[in-house]
């Protein structure tokens, strides 16, 4: 069990050997829950994304595909994550479609009004204090920018709650909860989505205009 719980809590943190397999098995079991949230994105083209907490840049490579016409920067505070995205999105990287770098989401560095569109698959769990970060959030979206949270535990599911008690910060959040977050940091036009058969869960919030 010490070995397991030492590979799992490296969800939060990648590094070393065991981070750099838990970055290998991120990009691979979490693309079908990944893939479901993309494709409730709708409406209007992002020129400019930002993927938060990029992990292993399976789901950055995908939005790229999604948008071909964007530009995509990926950020995580993990150094492994970052080097493993560039590794993943090298090519998209070459062509200057894709900057990725190391990002505290509690402190985003870019200018206000940079991206159209923000993304955080699995990652909310560890972020320290939803309302101060998605008021980041908020501060670099433009106007009309939407973020998109897709979550695998919905806050109410058995599973979610083993993996918290395991894994060393990381709380689960209900639908609710973090679409309450959202308005406080200022999102408006809230949607939430439940898949069917599974606790995943969508939050998109927008910009307002």
């Amino acid at each position: 069990m010490g070995l397991f719980k030492d590979y799992v809590n490296m969800t939060r943190k990648p590094e070393g050997f065991l981070g750099s397999m838990m970055i290998k098995g991120m990009n691979s079991g979490h693309a079908k829950m990944a893939d479901w949230g993309i494709s409730h994105l709708k409406g209007s083209l992002p020129s400019d994304i930002l993927e938060i907490g990029c992990g292993g840049g399976r789901n950055a490579n995908v939005l790229m595909k999604k948008y071909p016409l964007a530009k995509m920067t990926a950020v995580d505070y993990s150094p492994l994550s970052v080097e493993k995205t560039k590794e993943y999105n090298a090519q998209e990287i070459s062509a200057g479609r894709c900057t990725v770098q190391q990002e505290d989401v509690s402190s985003l560095s870019f200018a206000e009004n940079t991206f159209d569109l923000a993304t955080a698959f699995e990652t909310i769990y560890f972020w320290p204090g939803l309302e101060h970060c998605f008021s980041q959030v908020y501060h670099v979206l433009k106007n009309g920018g939407r973020f998109m949270i897709v979550n695998e535990a919905n806050g109410l599911d058995k599973t979610g709650e083993k993996w918290e008690k395991m894994i060393e910060g990381m709380h689960n959040y209900t639908k609710e909860q973090i679409s309450d977050a959202m308005q406080k940091a200022g999102f408006s036009d809230i949607e939430t989505y439940d898949h069917p058969d599974k606790p995943w869960i969508i939050v998109i919030g927008k910009k307002k205009k």
